[in-house]
Formats: C-alpha cells, sequence, structure tokens
C-alpha cells in the first residue's frame, strides 16, 4: 500500500497514487479514443475531448454518490471541515457506478452538441471507461481503500494491508487485531488512549519495527480483480468494435459484462445490504446488465429499420 508515492521537495505537496493512477488512466484512454475515433473517421479531437468531460464529470458524480451512502464519515464536525473532507478526492472515496450515472448523460449531451453519431460515440467510449475503471482500481490498491471480505486465499487472490491502513483500521475497530501497548497513545483530556499515527512513529526504530509488525486480517483482492475484469471488458469491447456491426453493441456489451462481473464482485466486498443480501452497487450492477441487454435489442432494431429505410434521393436542381 503506497497512497503517497512521494513528496516535492521544498514544495510540502504530495504525489497521491490514487490521483497518479486516474491520470494514467485517462491518458491512455484518450490515445484509445482517438484510435478508434480516426478507424471510424471522425474527429479524434472531440473524444479527446468527450474523455476529458468523462473524468471531470465522472468524478463529481462518484465523489457524490460516496458522500450519500457513507455520510455518517461527513458528519460530527463542523461545517467547513466537513465540506473540505466532502470534497478532498486524495484520500480516494468514489462509487464508480455515482461517476457512470453523471458521466454518462453528460457524454450523451456532449455527442448531441458536437453532432458525433450518437451510438458510434458510445462503441468508441465503451472500452475508455474500461480503461479508465482498471487504473482507478489500482489507484484503490495502491491507496488501501475498497477492500474485500475476509479470505484465508493464497496471494495475490488474498492479501493483508499494513499498520493503519483502511483495512487494519475496521479490523481494530471489530476487536479483529490486537495492537501492542507501545503503540498506544494516552489521551489525557479524554482519559483515553488512541492508536499512533504513522507519522508519528516513523522517527522511532523501536515503535517503527512494531508498526511495520502489524497486519489486517487477509481480505480478498477485490481492486486488482476489478482491475483484470476490466481490462478484458476493454478489450472485448475494443475487439467488438472492429468488427464493424451493429452500432451501440459495443457499448451494450461492455454494459452487459461490467454490470454482471461488478454484481460478482460486489458480493466479494463489506458493503451495507439495502436490498436483502443485496447492496446499493450490487443492485445498480444488476440493472447496467439489464440496461445493456436492453440497448443491444434496441440497436439491433434500431438497424434493421435503417436498412428498410428507402434511399434518399436529392430534389433534381430546377424542380
Amino acid at each position: 500500500m503506497f497512497p503517497e508515492l512521494f513528496r516535492v521537495p521544498f514544495l510540502g505537496y504530495s504525489v497521491h497514487s490514487y490521483g497518479l493512477m486516474l491520470v494514467i488512466g485517462l491518458l491512455l484512454a484518450i490515445e484509445l479514443a482517438k484510435f478508434l475515433a480516426r478507424r471510424s473517421n471522425l474527429n479524434p479531437d472531440l473524444f479527446a475531448n468527450a474523455a476529458i468531460l468523462a473524468l471531470v464529470s465522472g468524478l463529481i458524480g462518484a465523489r457524490i454518490a460516496y458522500v450519500v451512502q457513507f455520510h455518517n464519515e461527513f458528519t460530527g464536525d463542523t461545517f467547513l471541515n466537513n465540506l473540505w473532507n466532502a470534497i478532498n478526492l486524495t484520500s480516494g472515496g468514489l462509487v464508480y457506478y455515482g461517476g457512470f450515472l453523471l458521466a454518462f448523460p453528460t457524454l450523451v449531451i456532449y455527442a448531441i452538441w458536437q453532432g458525433i453519431p450518437l451510438l458510434r460515440g458510445m462503441d468508441i467510449i465503451a472500452p475508455c471507461l474500461m480503461i479508465g475503471l482498471a487504473f482507478g482500481r489500482v489507484g484503490c490498491f495502491l491507496n488501501g481503500c475498497c477492500w474485500g471480505q475476509h479470505a484465508n486465499l493464497p496471494a495475490p487472490l488474498a492479501i493483508s494491508f499494513p499498520y493503519y491502513s483502511p483495512a487494519y483500521l475496521d479490523d481494530y475497530e471489530h476487536a479483529k487485531v490486537t495492537p501492542p501497548p507501545v503503540l498506544y497513545q494516552q489521551d489525557l483530556i479524554k482519559n483515553t488512549s488512541r492508536l499512533m499515527k504513522p507519522e508519528q512513529i516513523k522517527a522511532q526504530h523501536d515503535l517503527a519495527a512494531a508498526a511495520d509488525a502489524q497486519r489486517s486480517l487477509p481480505v480478498i483482492n477485490t481492486q486488482l480483480i476489478s482491475t483484470v475484469t476490466a481490462l478484458l471488458i476493454a478489450a472485448v469491447a475494443t475487439a467488438f468494435f472492429t468488427l464493424g456491426k451493429t452500432p451501440g453493441r459495443g457499448f451494450a456489451v461492455m454494459m452487459m459484462l461490467e454490470g454482471l462481473t461488478r454484481f460478482l464482485i460486489e458480493g466479494m466486498r463489506v458493503e451495507p445490504a439495502v436490498l436483502g443480501p443485496l447492496t446499493l452497487s450490487m443492485l445498480i450492477g444488476l440493472g447496467v446488465s439489464l440496461g445493456g441487454v436492453t440497448l443491444w435489442v434496441a440497436a439491433g432494431l434500431r438497424k434493421q429499420v435503417d436498412e428498410q429505410s428507402p434511399p434518399a434521393f436529392a430534389t433534381p436542381a430546377g424542380a
């Protein structure tokens, strides 16, 4: 886990792994979108702009969804602190489907405004979304968020996170790990004890050694599993696009596969259920898959109508 890759000297600015992975994913998605646009004789610059628009709107939607789903994390402090915590992305905290649900209509409006063939444009964007998701999940892994359920599986299917990681703190709060007494700090005002933060102990060799020996219980590596599935879906969507078949069905394939795999992966995570055993992301995953099936059928019907429509003839001059 490496939430902070390095600190820029003299500036005090930290480069966070999560943000860096988002940037890498964006750049690769832009290049893929431009490549597929050129294959379709479309302006590649329009799709480069669309990728940036998707990133911005997706981040906003993903963060709003996270704040709504985990609103308890943003209460109990002053209004300004809660507001800052809500908009601060350096610690992660994004819900992918929140980003998807805002980015999708935003890109549809953009395509209509720019005169991009909507269904073909969706097919071009489909694998790019998966590339962005894949690198975003690498960022989650490096940041230590979005971990899975406890499981005794061989690495890398299951991994243990280090001291003071989100997974470790969750185990600590549920009394599943017992830190050594030297890692506690007394709060004289509240007459309680709390775990020392990593920055408090890194300069003390004995404490640092004690912290390094601490690990969370093994949890399913849902972050990198999501990365692998997203890359596979990107490959399938790209291959489907190159076949030059029914416009819109490439995006439909992406939706069906992404919704299904997300439903399965969410079943490996620790999330609150909202309908029976199903979490909110599982329900949305099912909805996305059903939306993909609907789009597949609609795109086929649209193509049949276009093929059966009589060709339009220009009106002769002087008629």
